[in-house]
């Protein structure tokens, strides 16, 4: 198993598109300080009456709409661009133990993907915090425990879509299918629920694993914005689709023919 996820690690650093996602991933965290440059400005010019009311979403809303796209990128080119290639045959013919092959695929994937959002999440967030300084900001600044909490399950949702992606790429075997199912899951699907008549669109968006995060990380018994769901049913929830999407993965990469 080890000797697995070296190959694997070794793979996934050595490959252009890894590359591509990590350059997004930067790209967008540099957008974090410029929308917090922006709001700084903003702030800067508005009268003392407004800016008793002013908002601004916070330094990572950047990051954290970018991460999931970047997750499903990274989830899916982990395993559908050996089928592209023809290369899974090769690497089965050097590890026959597909189960072990499969867990190695997944689990560098989504380490790397975590990894990579913790830091591009920390960094953006401590930028723009230092650029606004000590304006008194709504919405834009948090008590850093309650940050804290929320970064890491932002980065953690992005890991889960990331394995998520990745199983579903093990069941299509195709890129584009693979990446165009995770679009419309995470953007297309939330706008569509909007349609349904109440209470269905709320619950139902906030089923979806791209607004699971923010439920998980409320404080219990707060009022939010974000779902309807309870921070033990959404991680719950979270897991379920982790689970269900690997076992789908699992029974399609290791029964049928590479």
């Amino acid at each position: 198993m080890i000797d697995a996820l070296s190959a694997e690690w070794y793979k996934l650093r050595t490959v252009r598109s890894t590359f591509a996602v990590l350059g997004t991933v930067a790209a967008f965290m540099l957008l974090c300080v410029l929308w917090s440059w922006y709001v700084t400005r903003y702030w800067d010019g508005l009268p003392a009456a407004r800016k008793a009311t002013a908002t601004a979403a916070p330094a990572e809303q950047p990051l954290a709409v970018a991460l999931p796209v970047c997750a499903v990128v990274l989830g899916a080119l982990t395993i559908t661009s050996e089928y592209s290639h023809c290369m899974v045959r090769t690497t089965l013919a050097v590890l026959p133990n597909r189960m072990a092959l499969y867990a190695a695929k997944g689990g560098v994937a989504a380490a790397a993907m975590l990894a990579v959002s913790l830091a591009a999440l920390a960094a953006g967030t401590a930028a723009g915090n230092a650029i606004v300084g000590d304006r008194p900001v709504a919405t834009f600044q948090g008590p850093v425990a309650d940050v804290a909490v929320h970064l890491l399950w932002l980065g953690l949702t992005t890991a889960a879509i990331t394995l998520i992606a990745f199983a579903l790429g093990a069941v299509l075997r195709s890129t584009a299918a693979t990446i165009t199912a995770g679009t419309v899951v995470l953007f297309v699907a939330p706008g569509l629920t909007r349609l349904l008549p109440p209470p269905w669109d709320e619950r139902i968006s906030s089923a979806l694993p791209g607004n699971l995060s923010n439920q998980i990380a409320a404080a219990p018994g707060s009022p939010t914005d974000h779902g309807v769901l309870a921070p033990p049913a959404a991680f719950a929830l979270l897991v379920t689709y982790v689970v269900v999407a690997l076992a789908a993965g699992a029974f399609a990469f290791t029964r049928r023919d590479a």
